[in-house]
């Protein structure tokens, strides 16, 4: 397989981040583009980026582009392609599409015309023809459709990067591993024995620690998982290749560099969180309590606060995170368990941590712009991020002893970034 194009598909905002990451790991420089990166690669460095990135969704490689105006314009286009090279008729294929602004009246419809390229092309050659598996394909495409261009690529992740292959128990509205890894990305914080120890107060099913231990255990994202390259024709002859690659990711885990720790209101979730970090080989890696984030003491000097903040039974102060039958209840954003509003959370949290964890930073994500003055803060930065459909930012607020309100100054603060 000659040098091509790969894209690296991220979540809107991951892009810069992204691009370093690549950087990092391909030893040269990635293009950015909207919604994600490009790097000139080859089959191994397609391999290493399924195997190492923590911020890509996927990992495609681009086979055909052309202009078309309906969906028959789609089938000549995809006829193109060396079919055969690929797959053979006793395997499986799938096709999603992805549009912006198309003028196509059925994705389906697309899906279906480059299925049926992809199939006469191997009837026309071998006599027979694929079949459809919208589970676990063999070859599974992506069809992305503009105003007047498309492109078609190969997936070869198949399954998204965020399943890293330890996930089973999770909660109500977990954190996708991809997006917990490009806030610890923003954050600067890399597992590194320089780097200071990290808390998630609120931790959920774990998924930000989680991925944090395993940073600072050098285990790869990928490491437990399968890729749909695996069982393509044209990765065949580099699957000895591929061995090496994982073998050497494997023989790189160390003791982590930098303690982590790790809490929540709720004893199930707490529950949650560990069986989900072993699982992950980074169960020895994090310090689990279960303990109200508003009572929780600093676990160290100097420390980085890093949290998605929840919603329902697992932001009620214990003692008050179950209904009068003991059930469980849940909130929507603007009423809190028992009744309380945002600020009856975040004030009392703020004034926590001022009290009780002076030279510490937090990181919040979240989706309200107003959170600094719920929280009576002056954020130090706020980073644009999307969590699926939903945009956030990352806002920062260093911690010093005393008051420190809205439109006060902090000692020291970064110049703000823009969002």
């Amino acid at each position: 397989m000659s040098r091509i194009s790969l894209f690296l598909p991220c979540a809107a905002g991951v892009e810069p981040l992204l691009a370093d990451e690549v950087a990092q790991l391909a030893g040269r420089t990635a293009e950015i583009t909207r919604g994600g990166v490009w790097v000139k690669g080859d089959h191994r460095l397609a391999m290493l980026l399924n195997l190492e990135s923590r911020l890509a969704q996927r990992v495609l490689w681009p086979l055909v582009e052309g202009r078309y105006r309906d969906e028959h314009d789609l089938y000549h286009i995809a006829r193109d392609v060396d079919w055969p090279a690929w797959i053979t008729p006793e395997q499986t294929l799938r096709v999603d599409v992805a549009a912006q602004r198309s003028p196509l009246q059925s994705l389906n419809f697309a899906a279906l015309r480059i299925k049926d390229a992809v199939c006469d092309v191997l009837r026309d050659a071998t006599g027979a023809r694929p079949s459809v598996d919208t589970r676990s394909p063999d070859l599974p495409l992506m069809l992305y459709v503009g105003p007047e261009d498309m492109t078609l690529y190969v997936d070869l992740s198949g399954e998204a990067l965020f399943k890293r292959g330890w996930r089973e128990v999770q909660g109500e509205a977990p954190l996708k591993e991809t997006l917990a890894a490009s806030m610890l990305a923003a954050a600067g914080w890399q597992g590194r024995p320089e780097d200071v120890p990290l808390l998630d107060p609120c931790c959920g099913a774990g998924t930000i620690v989680i991925e944090a231990a395993q940073i600072a255990c050098g285990i790869a994202p990928g490491g437990q998982r399968r890729f749909a390259f695996e069982r393509m024709l044209p990765f065949r002859p580099h699957l000895a290749e591929w061995r090496a690659l994982q073998q050497a990711a494997q023989a790189r885990v160390h003791a982590p560099a930098v303690p982590i720790f790790a809490g929540d209101v709720s004893f199930r979730m707490t529950d949650f969180a560990t069986r989900n970090a072993e699982r992950a080989g980074v169960r020895h890696a994090i310090e689990f309590k279960t303990m109200d984030a508003l009572q929780r003491p600093a676990p160290t000097p100097t420390g980085t606060i890093l949290m998605n903040p929840p919603y329902g039974e697992r932001m009620a102060p214990k003692g008050k995170g179950q209904g009068g039958q003991g059930r469980e209840q849940t909130a929507s954003r603007e009423s809190f368990e028992g009744g309380g509003s945002a600020a009856d959370f975040f004030g009392p949290l703020a004034s926590h941590w001022k009290r009780h964890y002076p030279g510490w930073t937090a990181w919040l994500l979240s989706p309200d712009m107003k959170l600094p003055s719920l929280m009576r803060l002056k954020e130090s930065r706020r980073v644009p991020m999307w969590n699926g459909p939903i945009e956030c930012r990352m806002f920062r607020f260093d911690m010093v002893a005393g008051s420190n309100k809205a439109g006060e100054p902090l000692n020291p603060a970064p110049a703000p970034a823009g969002g």
